[in-house]
This record gives C-alpha cells, sequence and structure tokens, in this order.
C-alpha cells in the first residue's frame, strides 16, 4: 500500500455474520511480495462492513480495538478478529481510488490470476500429452 492511502477509523458492531469481511495475508500467507500485511478480501453482502459502506476490498487493516497487526500469522490475526468482541474499532489504510484490488506491484513482479492458472495447467497438458502419445505408441505396436 502506498504511504499517501488514507488512513481511517471505522467502529464496527459484529452482526449476525460477523464483521462481514474476509482477510487475506499474514507473515505466511503474504498477499503482497515482502508484504505480511493483513488485507480486505472480501466484503459479505449484507454484512456489518457493508452496511458501513467505509472498508472495502483492498484497504488493509493495520490496528483492530489498538492492537497492531504486524508480523502475524494468518491465522493469529483471524483469531483475533473472532476475539474482538462485539464493538470493534478497525484502523485501515484505505487503498488508492485508482488502484486495482490484489497485490500491487507491476505485471512482472507477480503472476496474474491467468499465468497462475497457466502454470497449473501445463504441467497437466504436458502429462496428458505424454499418456496419449504413450498409449498411441503402444496402439501402433500391437498392429
Amino acid at each position: 500500500m502506498s504511504a499517501g492511502a488514507a488512513v481511517e477509523e471505522i467502529a464496527l458492531t459484529r452482526g449476525p455474520s460477523g464483521l462481514g469481511f474476509n482477510i487475506i495475508g499474514g507473515t505466511d500467507q503474504q498477499y503482497i511480495a515482502h508484504d505480511s500485511g493483513i488485507y480486505v478480501s472480501s466484503i459479505k453482502e449484507k454484512g456489518a462492513a457493508a452496511a458501513d459502506g467505509r472498508l472495502q476490498e483492498g484497504d488493509q487493516i493495520l490496528e483492530v480495538n489498538g492492537v497492531k497487526l504486524k508480523e502475524l500469522l494468518h491465522k493469529a490475526a483471524v483469531n483475533l478478529f473472532r476475539n474482538a468482541g462485539e464493538q470493534v474499532v478497525l484502523k485501515v489504510r484505505h487503498k488508492l481510488q485508482n488502484q486495482q484490488n490484489g497485490p500491487s506491484g507491476t505485471r512482472n513482479e507477480r503472476p496474474s490470476e491467468d499465468s497462475s492458472l497457466a502454470m497449473f495447467a501445463i504441467p497437466v497438458l504436458l502429462s496428458v500429452a505424454v499418456i496419449a502419445i504413450f498409449a498411441f505408441v503402444k496402439y501402433r505396436h500391437r498392429m
């Protein structure tokens, strides 16, 4: 996240579906390379965060009830949210308006969703091709 992004405190009251958003990130599941911050990955349509309207996908959560989210494992951050009580005060660094959701950086620094799929699909396709060639050779050998 850029240092120029706005920081805001947002108070939410936990609803039937919790706080109404999901997080991503942590020291063990970095959302952005070399950044162990905790980010909002999605907002639930009818949750507390959506009703408030200020928290957005891609925002970085800096604190929960005054506790800094720095150098935490993902699971520890999730537990902090779960045990935060009914009234939760978040300190949030909003993403820049022109910034797209997801990790910041250039295409060269991180794979896109499409290239991630390609990285999975290529070995599968190669395996299928090898099996097909093997079957063809075996079939031709029998003739």
